[in-house]
């Protein structure tokens, strides 16, 4: 088995783009802005957590990914970060994205070694999430639920951290137009929350080259 103390060594300073796992970030979304009027005024949005996982490979930094089965009521097809709701039985986001990690595809916490934070990032759902950045045991095996999760797979660092690579597309949603990102990959369409959460990586990447 791979040692976790594998870090990416083609983004040697990740870590100093994260926020420390001693202070998770608060206050409110990073993405607000975009989503006004689209988002109940008076709610209070539900707390919820994913693991960016990071997997060290010969050929550089993977991506772990998963596609949602269509069936679900909620973001059926799309593919996703594990995650979900953080519910008061975890100590904190880091926990909440572990066990979500475990319970959709089958990762063992002594597989996970979280890194640190992104931003919050809100959602037209109603969910304020917040990314745990881990590196993830290159001999992993994926073990997918089927009632979640239809496919795990892995997209290279180097591709997703391109500008080049990601286009953005106006909708119409709810009688107004709202920019949406997507990635140009050929075997999956990375869009939306994925996509943004991919975007804030690089841009906290950027900003301490």
């Amino acid at each position: 088995m791979s040692a976790l103390s594998d870090y990416p060594r083609d983004y040697p300073r990740i870590g100093e783009a994260l926020y420390p796992l001693t202070r998770e970030p608060t206050g409110d979304a990073w993405n607000l802005d975009e989503l006004q009027g689209l988002l109940p005024e008076a709610a209070e949005p539900a707390r919820a957590a994913v693991l960016v996982g990071l997997v060290p490979r010969a050929d550089g930094t993977r991506v772990l990914l998963t596609r949602r089965t269509d069936a679900l009521r909620q973001h059926g097809g799309q593919v996703s970060f594990p995650g979900g709701r953080i519910e008061t039985t975890d100590s904190d986001a880091v926990a909440a994205a572990i066990r979500e990690t475990g319970e959709e595809i089958g990762l063992a916490p002594a597989q996970i070694a979280p890194l640190g934070y992104l931003d919050p990032l809100a959602t037209i759902t109603g969910y304020r999430v917040l990314p745990v950045v881990a590196t993830i045991d290159r001999d992993y095996v994926a073990r997918p639920d089927p009632n979640e999760v239809a496919d795990v797979f892995e997209v290279s660092l180097a591709y997703l951290m391109d500008p080049a690579n990601l286009a953005t597309h106006t909708l119409d949603y709810r009688g107004r137009a709202r920019q949406v990102l997507e990635f140009r990959y050929p075997d999956q369409r990375i869009w939306g929350a994925t996509a943004s959460m991919l975007l804030n990586l690089r841009q906290r990447l950027e900003a301490i080259v």
